[in-house]
């Protein structure tokens, strides 16, 4: 495993932040980190990067348990925090060369650095410096930072935020194009970013795990816990009459003849029989799915 986390808790204080995290993150996979503001993903980012302390529990980084390893761990990990943290009076070479020596590249590091410039499309700006570039251009700098040890772990905090819609595509490609050979931890509030870049996404609120998707095919779809259907008759049907269907949970009138219905269980032969017996008929019926933005208010919203 490239991260595996068991029983993470963090306390500040009274505070209690994290409450008793697993997760586990294979290599290879690119993983959307999804929650609201304040839920807990960059506090935990920051413990896997060996930025910040745990109260309890275990962190291990390819197998090295952070605490008791944090040199090792660290050398394997690539972070950009969200708040890309750039001398923006240094020139973009310049500044990548000075990470290289942080990370004691030696002799490989001119090589190293030149093949960064090249990866992270920085090449037709390399020669400014970083205060002169667009927020796109700094995006990538603190990407090319972050990948200069070469990295097994790539952790990236909120990398999108603020870029125009050019921008966010050109750095969505450019994670994507990263991810192919490295385990990535992604954390966003924005949904496209889980459709267009990761594999699975995990999902966190009030610093609790309370989704974890390996197939995101599923993220919309309806178990037998969770269906949602849109049903038109061809008569005015009172909604007191929809309410005694057995296993609903939510109700919208779209229309005097159209409504939304939520249910616990596949409700749509109840809804047949319903209409049979008030002697309405059915025009249209069809099972929908939640959209991203549904997905993430029903998980967070407590």
């Amino acid at each position: 495993m490239s991260i595996s986390i068991s029983n993470l808790s963090k306390k500040y204080g009274e505070q209690t932040v994290l409450k008793n995290i697993h997760l586990q993150i294979g290599e290879g996979e690119v993983v959307g980190f999804l929650g609201p503001n304040g839920a807990g993903k960059t506090t935990t980012m920051k413990i896997i990067a060996g930025a910040l302390a745990y109260t309890d529990g275990s962190v291990k980084v390819c197998g090295k348990e952070v605490s008791a390893h944090s040199l090792i761990t660290k050398s394997y990990v690539g972070y950009l925090p969200e708040q890309n943290p750039l001398y923006l009076d240094m020139y973009v070479k310049e500044y990548l060369l000075f990470v290289a020596d942080v990370y004691q590249l030696g002799k490989s590091k001119d090589q190293r650095v030149e093949e960064l410039i090249d990866q992270v499309g920085l090449r037709p700006e390399f020669h400014k410096k970083i205060g002169q570039l667009s927020k796109g251009y700094k995006q990538r700098v603190g990407l090319a930072q972050a990948l200069i040890p070469n990295p097994k772990v790539l952790i990236l905090d909120e990398p999108t935020t603020g870029l125009d819609p050019n921008q966010l595509e050109e750095i969505r490609n450019l994670i994507r194009e990263i991810g192919r050979d490295r385990t990535v931890l992604l954390s966003t509030h924005i949904m496209q970013e889980i459709k267009a870049i990761c594999n699975r996404v995990v999902v966190i609120n009030q610093g609790e795990i309370v989704a974890d998707y390996t197939d995101l095919s599923k993220i919309n779809a309806f178990d037998e816990n969770s269906f949602l259907v849109e049903v038109e008759f061809l008569n005015k049907l009172d909604e007191s009459v929809l309410n005694q269907l057995n296993g609903l949970t939510a109700l919208e009138a779209l229309t005097p003849t159209s409504f939304k219905i939520s249910a616990s269980k596949d409700i749509r032969a109840d809804i047949f029989d319903l209409a049979v017996n008030n002697q309405n008929k059915i025009l249209t019926i069809k099972a929908m799915e939640r959209t991203m933005e549904e997905v993430f208010k029903m998980l967070t919203h407590k």
